[in-house]
């Protein structure tokens, strides 16, 4: 229900406009109009409305959010009317226009208010009522630039009778108001309920649908990797393999492709082992060794990816819990999805894109990705890391490469650095002494070696951390002990 035209008459008697200063324009929205105002004892911003349903004017004591740039009848207004000041604010015919007189220097601009809550507007015209620019512009109605306004003619076209203003022919009352306080804030709050209502759903609407597409992805995934993970466990057989072809290669011939053993590792039964008759003996015995090195950590990968995807699954049923938690108030309740929903939409990582290589960790606002292999390092180095993130790799030891990802306007606090260091370390050569040395750098400084193997890269400008292993920091990361491979 937008305002009627007593209500409009009450707020501006309330408001005492005249003689005002613009001090700044801003827009909100792309329905929204505020006015920052100022006399001599009195500073305050004027929202002008023209949300369906919610067509208003009226002093603004809460604060708003810009969610766009200044649009085009914005930053008009901001070049002709500010630092101008009101010299006429009346309702014209009680018919819901009203009008702001605005003198600066030797120009006067006239402000229609059209808060009609079906055909709402602003027009901007000079002195000679000749449309500078219209909030909307409607070529229809004839509300473009250059066009004359005459918002007595919309009246009688809009009542269909001849002479007689629609908003007088209708009884209208002021809204029941318990009297206390001002009625424009009485409005403010009115009306700031019904939107927050109404931003509460639209926000747990659109963030709970993308939460639940999020699980289903890590589901999916999860029920992926745990078939993969069936499928390995025979690492153990290469080294067996190679063991049992150490102990007997004073038995193979040249050009043998095969050879039958017992198997001491099972009974003694007899074991058929494979050869290949190019190479030598001794080599086809480092071969099966490295066979099982490869297998063994594809293994681990694996379990380290699964423990990964179901970490991340935990924190988005704990989004779930804290953002829709039954027993909290409204205005708890959106500033929650508020937060959330700003964090989407600074943080791509926060939506996790699934098919993203490595591994994905979170530290407090920062997202931090894992690269373990020359693969996954290439691959993040090429497609999904940017200059202003950071790098973090050991240097005395090989390993994979850790990412924090940049977040405009702020700094890597020391726990997210720590957290990043420590993974580091975790997944480098360098775990088992539980202490290293790492340098880290933005990876805009981070070369590519000429002729190098695949995502191998040169740091400049890096700076030196040492990290001593922290087991309690690395089991939160890692939710060890929380889910089982």
């Amino acid at each position: 229900m937008s305002l009627n035209w007593k209500e409009i008459d009450r707020i501006l008697e309330e408001l005492d406009l005249v003689n005002s200063h613009i001090q700044k324009i801003r827009q909100p929205d792309f329905k929204t109009l505020v006015l920052d105002l100022y006399k001599p004892g009195n500073r305050f911003p004027l929202l002008v409305s023209m949300k369906q349903g919610k067509v208003r004017l009226h002093r603004l004591t809460g604060k708003v959010t810009s969610k766009i740039p200044l649009q085009r009848f914005a930053q008009l207004l901001r070049s002709r009317i500010s630092g101008g000041r009101i010299v006429e604010a009346s309702q014209l015919q009680g018919e819901r226009i009203v009008l702001l007189k605005i003198r600066r220097a030797e120009e006067e601009t006239c402000l229609y208010l059209r808060l009609w809550g079906g055909n709402p507007n602003i027009l901007a015209t000079d002195s000679e009522g000749i449309i500078l620019d219209a909030f909307f512009r409607r070529p229809g109605k004839g509300e473009i630039s250059g066009k004359a306004y005459k918002p007595e003619d919309q009246i009688t076209s809009a009542s269909g009778l001849s002479n007689k203003p629609s908003g007088k022919e209708k009884i209208f009352e002021i809204r029941n108001w318990d009297g206390e306080g001002s009625f424009n804030a009485f409005i403010e709050k009115f009306y700031k309920s019904r939107e927050d209502e109404e931003e509460f759903k639209e926000l747990s609407v659109r963030i709970r649908k993308l939460i639940d597409l999020k699980l289903a992805q890590i589901d999916s995934s999860i029920e992926s990797i745990e078939e993969k993970f069936l499928q390995t466990g025979g690492f153990e057989t290469y080294r067996e393999q190679a063991e049992l072809l150490k102990a007997h290669l004073y038995e193979i011939s040249p050009g043998m492709e095969e050879i039958t053993v017992d198997n001491y590792y099972n009974n003694n039964e007899k074991i058929l082992i494979k050869i290949d008759p190019t190479i030598s003996p001794s080599q086809n015995v480092e071969k099966l060794f490295k066979k099982y090195k490869k297998e063994k950590a594809g293994e681990e990968n694996i379990r380290q990816e699964l423990a990964n995807l179901k970490s991340r699954k935990a924190s988005l049923e704990g989004d779930i819990r804290k953002l829709f938690d039954p027993d909290l108030d409204l205005n708890s309740s959106l500033d929650k999805l508020r937060t959330y929903a700003a964090e989407i939409k600074s943080s791509p990582e926060k939506k996790i894109k699934d098919k993203i290589p490595g591994l994905q960790f979170f530290s407090g606002d920062f997202t931090i990705l894992v690269g373990r292999t020359a693969l996954e390092n290439d691959s993040l180095l090429r497609r999904y890391i940017k200059g202003n993130d950071y790098w973090l790799h050991t240097r005395d030891f090989p390993g994979g490469y850790v990412f924090i990802k940049y977040k405009r306007g702020k700094s890597v606090p020391l726990e997210t650095l720590l957290d990043a260091g420590n993974l580091a370390l975790f997944f480098s050569k360098g775990k088992k002494n539980g202490y290293g040395e790492l340098y880290y750098t933005q990876a805009k400084y981070l070369r590519r070696a000429k002729n190098g193997k695949k995502g191998l890269v040169l740091p400049t400008h890096e700076k030196n951390l040492s990290i001593t292993m922290d087991g309690k920091r690395l089991d939160k990361l890692l939710n060890r002990g929380k889910f089982d491979a």
